[in-house]
């Protein structure tokens, strides 16, 4: 997922898996008892931003329906915190399912509910970076966020290791963010400028300045179709030639979601890369987070990435993996398929075991 940097920590709305949030710290926003909107408010609140600037308006106008409808029967009126987000949710879901809509209840609202959640530290962006083995490299992204120090940090990486015969880039539990890391990482790996996917921006949104892609360098403006704005993401190399013949992997599972799945896409689409794992999560749709008020946020799809070649996107059934296997023995996969005595491959997959989980996201019951 691509996020406006209004409200970056709310781009990340799609990828929660049981564990909730995927990126810490989640969107917070000031609940006042005296001042907090009632529920029907905060539905009717993202039921007008749903209709305005949705990806696509037909759809929009569905997902207002149906929570009008919702307010005009009562049903939220007596609800609060994860309670009113999950019925909000399911009438917005029965519509049409979407990887990134899922309303944001304020912090510490939810319920307990069945086990207690698993209370996890912070995730950090970068892991495990360096040498695994003779001439490989290794690094884990969790998310790509809108944060120099991480920028400066994917950079210097790439610097440190130009000499290596081959990159393995962990995204299994990565979930989501921008484009700033990916822009350092590409010009290091592409022998001539390479367009790697193609971005659609709802053309309101776009005419308002609420596009969170418009005026990056590494994006084109191009013909597309009516109602929106369309860019091609290139990678445009750099002077340094040492890695143009890299192998590359990428270990997928079903926690990638969103800038993830670009990158993975991006990757698989140009051939530069070898995808090993589960397919992606199937969250397609960038956009921006929004404040609800007394504490509610959402998430506001906007836009879609796809494959310049198909149209197609991976709203849903996500980006499939070149080399399927179970997400635990992708890096074990890769280093074997690298050459690696399948002994020392497993120990060292062991070693570098993500702590997070590896599955889509189950959906609000």
């Amino acid at each position: 997922m691509i996020c406006s940097r209004r409200l970056l920590p709310a781009l990340l709305l799609a990828a929660g898996t049981a564990v909730l949030p995927a990126l810490a710290p989640p969107p917070v926003f000031a609940a006042d008892e005296a001042t907090a909107p009632t529920a029907d408010q905060v539905a009717e609140a993202y039921a007008a931003l749903l209709a305005r600037d949705y990806v696509y308006p037909e759809t929009g106008e569905r997902y207002a329906t149906a929570i009008r409808a919702g307010i005009a029967a009562g049903r939220y009126a007596p609800l609060t915190g994860e309670a009113l987000a999950r019925a909000i949710d399911a009438d917005v879901n029965a519509v049409a399912p979407d990887g990134h809509l899922r309303l944001r209840a304020p912090d510490g609202a939810a319920a307990p509910v069945g086990p207690a959640l698993v209370r996890r530290p912070p995730k950090v962006p970068v892991e495990q970076a360096g040498w695994i083995a003779p001439g490989i490299a290794f690094i884990r992204f969790n998310l790509f966020p809108d944060d120099a120090a991480v920028t400066t940090e994917a950079a210097t990486f790439m610097a440190d290791h130009a000499d290596a015969k081959a990159i393995i880039f962990d995204v299994r539990t990565h979930n989501g963010g921008g484009l700033d890391q990916m822009d350092v990482i590409f010009p290091w790996l592409f022998g001539e400028p390479t367009r790697l996917v193609t971005m659609a921006t709802r053309a309101s949104v776009d005419a308002r300045g609420g596009s969170p892609i418009d005026g990056l360098p590494s994006m084109r403006v191009v013909k597309g179709d009516a109602g929106m704005v369309t860019r091609e993401h290139w990678a445009t190399p750099n002077a340094d030639t040492r890695l143009r013949d890299a192998k590359i992997y990428v270990l997928t599972s079903g926690a990638s979601a969103s800038a993830a799945e670009h990158f993975s896409l991006a990757m698989k689409h140009s051939g530069r890369g070898v995808l090993v794992g589960d397919p992606t999560a199937g969250a397609n749709h960038f956009g921006s987070g929004e404040d609800l008020g007394g504490g509610y946020g959402a998430f506001i799809p906007v836009g879609r990435t796809y494959d310049p070649a198909t149209s197609q996107d991976w709203e849903g059934s996500g980006v499939l993996p070149d080399i399927a296997v179970p997400p635990a023995q992708a890096l074990e996969r890769a280093l074997t398929e690298l050459g690696v005595a399948p002994e020392e491959a497993k120990r060292l997959s062991d070693e570098r075991m993500p702590s997070w989980p590896m599955e889509r996201r189950r959906p609000r019951k």
